[in-house]
């Protein structure tokens, strides 16, 4: 930019001269996507199952795994899962489990299923096996058994049930361990669980540390 005066009697104009820059063009570059993502077989991408979520260190809960999920679940080097359904392991996870040699313990709890009538829902009476869970918080508590996977089918009511006893045994107040039930069970959150979480007594275990540390195979 130059800049020129010019006089004229009393007067004095400042005359401004703005050179032109053409702009320069940056070439575009191409972002490459992550092997896993560019590999047309999807052999390397590790899909979580539904409702994932890292509980503590070496403990994990979801939905049912299916078998779009082995090689993400692989990655976690499980050395036990959790199966809180009463229906038989099905064949391709029963295969899956034992050729990674994951020990697969099931503690079959039956789901219910909630009721509409009139946009009210309507909780049938629901009684959780509390010795059922006191048994699968004790495999939950033993470090051995980490990694440790706790799923059912959706990963949402009898997977929060267990995994909001194991807040309380961790010293959780009642208000965390329910904003994490419901974060998870969103609009099918249930009375009768967090009824359950409430009046579980947790005087018969071991309190564990706040945070479990972080085992290896």
């Amino acid at each position: 930019m130059k800049e020129a005066e010019v006089r004229g009697g009393d007067d004095m104009c400042r005359t401004i001269e703005v050179a032109m820059v053409e702009p320069q063009v940056t070439p575009v570059t191409k972002l490459s996507l992550p092997p896993a993502v560019e590999d047309d077989g999807g052999e390397d991408l590790h899909i979580p199952p539904l409702n994932f979520s890292l509980v503590d260190n070496g403990i994990f809960r979801s939905g049912f795994p299916n078998t779009a999920n082995f090689s993400f679940l692989q990655s976690l080097g499980l050395r036990s899962i959790i199966y809180l359904c009463p229906e038989p392991y099905p064949e391709t996870n029963a295969h899956f489990v034992k050729s990674n040699g994951i020990r697969l313990f099931q503690f079959g709890i039956e789901g219910c299923k909630v009721h509409f009538l009139d946009f009210f829902v309507v909780e049938p009476f629901v009684n959780i096996p509390e010795d059922t869970i006191r048994e699968a918080l004790r495999v939950v508590l033993d470090v051995k058994n980490h990694p440790l996977l706790i799923h059912c089918n959706r990963g949402k009511h009898r997977t929060g049930c267990i995994v909001g006893c194991l807040r309380k045994l961790q010293r959780w107040c009642l208000s965390s361990v329910f904003d994490e039930y419901q974060r998870f069970a969103a609009a099918k959150a249930r009375i009768s669980d967090q009824r359950f979480m409430e009046l579980f007594d947790v005087s018969g275990f071991k309190h564990p540390p706040m945070s479990f540390s972080c085992s290896k195979r």
